[in-house]
């Protein structure tokens, strides 16, 4: 029996890591891919539903519905938080509301045109966290819950089914920074701060805080270092598919693979050489280090609340970049 999976993504697209992760699972002959949930994240919601729903045409599996997720965090704000940079300094990355990067604006209903071309498909008219409650009664016990976004549709889908964590089998999320061995500019001075949990800190702490039967987190730790390079997309083009004809020209160059690792890991957890088991939590005060992740090792933390996660921390790379090409190659 094929894996069941609800992705909830933030599908900035053409490509990049979030598309190319998306790729990995739909990929997978043995798994089914319920859904795609997307929510606000690098992009606003509306547009990367889009992008979503391009990607899923262009390599045939509009039966694979998207379902838009939550429009904003569920306290964050863009003034509250151009607020709180004024006090503790600019953020390296900030999402939909980077305004001064190229291709970001205020508006979270406008929706250009898309440089792979526009959509003719339309989402599901449900929400995201109605979606991911109604799979869940409908396969208790089956179903994992993949996330590499902010992880505000999980909290609105615990809202509205508290008894959510034990009918799903996991959570398998994209997120959080422990001690990174990079000299990267976004975690060189706060190596703890990570976008997808910072971007809705109270989203993040009130999943993490879920009984869940099983979580795991692949953070920045085990795949800040991977690149994507032109080699690999050489060699997926030699498939000469759709998908890889997508990959060839949209691509993501030379920039780390941090959600392709969190599925590939998710669908080979032999990939990764290294796990840490700790009590996980998220900084809400309101100071220089809101958002971050924090951790304890057992017996060592608060009694908050604060709930244990597998940490993925190393990767064996030769083996993920060749799961990476075979997937990309089917």
């Amino acid at each position: 029996m094929r894996r069941k999976v609800i992705i909830d993504q933030d599908t900035l697209g053409p490509a990049t890591t979030n598309l190319q992760s998306v790729a990995l699972l739909i990929q997978s002959p043995d798994v089914e891919v319920l859904g795609i949930c997307v929510p606000t994240g690098d992009h606003w919601r509306d547009q990367q539903v889009r992008h979503a729903l391009r990607f899923l045409e262009i390599i045939g599996r509009t039966d694979i519905p998207v379902v838009p997720g939550a429009e904003m965090p569920l306290v964050a704000t863009p003034a509250a938080t151009a607020a709180w940079e004024k006090v503790h300094g600019k953020l390296v990355y900030n999402g939909a509301w980077d305004l001064a990067r190229p291709g970001k604006w205020a508006d979270p209903r406008h929706t250009p045109d898309l440089v792979e071309g526009n959509p003719t498909t339309l989402p599901s008219v449900e929400t995201a966290a109605a979606f991911i409650v109604r799979q869940a009664r409908a396969h208790p016990g089956e179903i994992t819950l993949w996330c590499a976004a902010p992880l505000t549709d999980l909290a609105q889908a615990l809202a509205l089914e508290p008894r959510l964590p034990g009918l799903v089998r996991e959570l398998h999320f994209m997120g959080g920074s422990f001690h990174p061995l990079t000299e990267a500019r976004e975690f060189r001075h706060t190596p703890r701060r990570e976008f997808n949990i910072r971007f809705d800190a109270e989203a993040a702490q009130a999943v993490l805080r879920a009984p869940w039967p099983r979580v795991t987190c692949s953070p920045i730790d085990v795949s800040q270092h991977t690149r994507a390079t032109p080699d690999l997309f050489t060699r997926i083009a030699r498939a000469d598919t759709p998908l890889a004809r997508y990959l060839d020209r949209f691509g993501q160059r030379n920039r780390p693979m941090w959600d392709e690792v969190a599925a590939a890991t998710w669908l080979d957890e032999s990939l990764v050489t290294r796990f840490d088991d700790y009590f996980v939590e998220v900084n809400l005060h309101r100071g220089a280090n809101y958002g971050d992740m924090l951790s304890w090792d057992a017996g060592h933390e608060p009694g908050h609340g604060e709930r244990r996660a597998r940490i993925q921390k190393r990767l064996d790379d030769a083996r993920f970049y060749a799961a990476f090409v075979a997937l990309c190659s089917r």
